[in-house]
């Protein structure tokens, strides 16, 4: 019951946020963006209570992604503030590493045929991500380097889990992980380098899936082996 709520209340968020994207109404943008995260940080704790530690790290990712959103919602008047949206949204993916450890000890001697395989396509990717965006960086350079290793680092234990926890819990997550890092390189390359058409709807609308299936997938976690604390 409570995930079809959630799911319903969130899917208005979502098309709100498009539109105010789509139609370049800064106000009902304003509005609307907050409300993703707490829209969500609503439905897990109604649906968890935070009882495990790997709730608890997802709720305070949550806390900072939303501290991220807000900064990089008023960065037009402050540029400083996209540093520190950028800092927030580090700590953030660091939360979700550390909750997804949790579940590598769950059974830690498990091993996956296509990890190693996942894990390179990863790299490749962020490096030849930051390669291409790196001479339009200037000093942003070791602060988005170290950005791009973190989310690739969260991606890579979110494909960690699989055989540790249910199968659809790891889809989930592992589909929202790699949603964020489309969202974060559509985000560095219309930044930095070149314009996207339509940036907005596309770096909000693959965030917000990426958002909702990282919680959705932390609320049906079930652990294969239990060998820590949930």
């Amino acid at each position: 019951m409570k995930t079809k709520l959630f799911s319903f209340i969130f899917a208005l968020v979502f098309i709100i946020q498009l539109y105010a994207e789509t139609d370049g109404n800064i106000q009902l943008r304003n509005f609307s963006k907050p409300l993703i995260v707490i829209t969500l940080l609503v439905w897990l704790y109604l649906s968890t209570n935070l009882k495990g530690r790997f709730h608890k790290r997802i709720f305070t990712g949550l806390i900072f992604g939303l501290a991220g959103d807000v900064l990089l919602m008023l960065q037009s008047g402050h540029s400083s503030f996209f540093i520190y949206g950028l800092i927030a949204f580090l700590l953030c993916h660091i939360f979700y590493i550390r909750a997804f450890i949790l579940d590598h000890k769950s059974n830690p001697n498990y091993k996956n045929s296509f990890f190693l395989w996942a894990v390179g396509a990863l790299i490749i990717f962020c490096v030849g991500l930051f390669f291409y965006i790196q001479p339009f960086l200037g000093a942003m350079q070791f602060l988005v380097l170290m950005y791009a290793i973190i989310i690739t680092f969260m991606a890579i234990m979110a494909v960690n889990r699989y055989g540790k926890v249910n199968i659809f819990s790891f889809k989930l997550i592992l589909y929202g992980a790699l949603f964020f890092l489309l969202s974060d390189s559509a985000l560095a390359i219309n930044k930095f380098a070149q314009p996207i058409p339509q940036s907005g709807v596309l770096i909000m609308a693959t965030y917000m899936i990426a958002q909702y299936l990282i919680v959705y997938g932390t609320i049906e976690r079930k652990l294969v082996v239990t060998k820590t604390e949930i």
